[in-house]
């Protein structure tokens, strides 16, 4: 269903103020994750603790799978911080949407294109300066030019395509779910029957979006790795 945004404009640039809202709540509930879980260490850890210790492994081995540790292993915090906010932006719209005068102010932020595709642009753009960190920049660019010279537009071109399918594919899904639960809703304020005919179908597809957004923010990390695995990697 088909809602306005909030758009002002300042200095001459359009600003959506519930993109804004939405990002700023994401990263607030992660730091809350982090500083909560992290706050008091034990040897015993709380549950809290156990679940931030289960995402260091779960990243770990993402990065394990990509590439050597020694060239992985400074990634590990980038792949922790990726995973736990992509999740969150993924899940805040799933409860519940907020309208007010026709404008939608709550929902999640991934599914905005600009949202997702500045996520990935800011990967890609992060690949090539560890690339370049890595290797130095002459032979980072010789990399664009292997096997042959007139490679290069093709190796550009794929940098622009790994942006636009990561930025693509997140949004997508996200956006799909978040439409066919607003569906199902409006079924519901239909009358008594339309709410009774639509509980176990919005259980169903809830349930679902939250498998399809744990998914998403595990793919997006995982690719993330691979991107810089093959800029790092010394056999690539």
């Amino acid at each position: 269903m088909h809602h306005e945004a909030p758009i002002v404009t300042f200095l001459g640039l359009q600003f959506n103020l519930a993109n804004i809202l939405m990002i700023t709540i994401a990263s607030v509930i992660v730091f809350l994750i982090a500083f909560l879980s992290t706050r008091r260490l034990a040897m015993k850890p709380s549950g809290m603790q156990n679940f931030m210790e289960w995402i260091m492994d779960f990243v770990k081995n993402i990065i394990n799978s990509t590439m050597d540790w020694k060239d992985g292993g400074r990634f590990h915090v980038l792949g922790i911080t990726i995973l736990l906010y992509i999740f969150v932006s993924n899940m805040l719209g799933l409860p519940f949407s907020i309208v007010v005068d026709g404008v939608l102010w709550w929902k999640s932020p991934t599914a905005d294109p600009a949202v997702t595709l500045t996520l990935a642009t800011l990967i890609v753009v992060l690949s090539q300066y560890y690339g370049v960190k890595a290797k130095g920049t002459g032979a980072y660019m010789k990399e664009f030019l292997k096997p042959f010279s007139f490679m290069l537009p093709i190796k550009i071109i794929e940098e622009f395509a790994n942006a636009l399918t990561l930025g693509l594919r997140l949004y997508g899904n996200i956006y799909a779910g978040e439409i066919l639960l607003a569906l199902i809703a409006g079924g519901m304020a239909t009358g008594v029957g339309g709410t009774i005919a639509a509980i176990i179908p919005m259980m169903a597809w809830e349930g679902f979006s939250i498998f399809v957004g744990a998914i998403q923010a595990y793919i997006f990390t995982m690719l993330t790795m691979v991107y810089l695995s093959h800029k790092v990697s010394q056999d690539h």
